[in-house]
């Protein structure tokens, strides 16, 4: 998969897509055209980055195009354009999971302003991906026993509560404590908390 974030240009009109493109190519932005949601959605399963698509699309339009990436799962950023009379529809796709959207005709620098914010908004999100994955990936490598005892710290219990629950003293579960932080490399009890919250344990 590119780490390179990547804007997806979705517009069925030709001479948008294309000063679309000069425009952000200009701003030193990597950007990918596609005539219409269809295209994109058989052209990209993933990869980082945001998409810009039109409100109003023969085919799949806006609204549809936002439901499917959400279906689709690990949907990114996406920017709405949309014309004056529009904004109605506007509101309906932010209510499905766009970041921003923008009334045509607009101001090149608020454009690339809300193309800017919605690749900081993916960096962040493949980000907090790729960590929570690395968590999944070391709750793996937890003996039952750890586990067990991990369940017992998001619990809130302490080690002596833990030693009654599991028939162990609270030495062992001090030991198996330390064996859990140091595999799910927990630099402290909140962190590692927070870790298996996040996750979902």
């Amino acid at each position: 998969m590119s780490s390179e974030p990547v804007v997806h240009v979705v517009d069925d009109d030709l001479a948008v897509r294309q000063s679309l493109a000069f425009l952000l190519a200009s701003d030193g932005l990597p950007v990918r055209l596609h005539e219409s949601a269809i295209a994109y959605l058989g052209a990209v399963t993933e990869g980082v980055g945001c998409v810009v698509t039109d409100v109003r699309m023969p085919g799949l339009d806006g609204i549809a195009f936002l439901r499917r990436l959400r279906e689709r799962g690990g949907a990114p950023p996406v920017i709405v354009m949309t014309g004056h009379a529009d904004v109605p529809l506007a509101v309906e796709a932010m209510k499905e999971g766009a970041v921003d959207f923008i009334e045509k005709p607009f101001d090149d620098e608020v454009f690339l302003a809300s193309v800017r914010s919605a690749l900081t908004k993916a960096g962040r999100r493949a980000e907090q991906d790729g960590q929570a994955s690395a968590t999944v990936a070391r709750l793996a490598t937890l003996t039952e026993r750890e586990r067990q005892v991990l369940d017992g710290l998001v619990a809130g219990k302490s080690n002596k509560v833990i030693g009654l629950d599991l028939a162990l003293s609270p030495r062992t579960v001090e030991i198996y404590r330390a064996n859990v932080m140091a595999k799910m490399q927990a630099g402290s009890l909140s962190e590692l908390v927070r870790m298996a919250l996040t996750v979902g344990s």
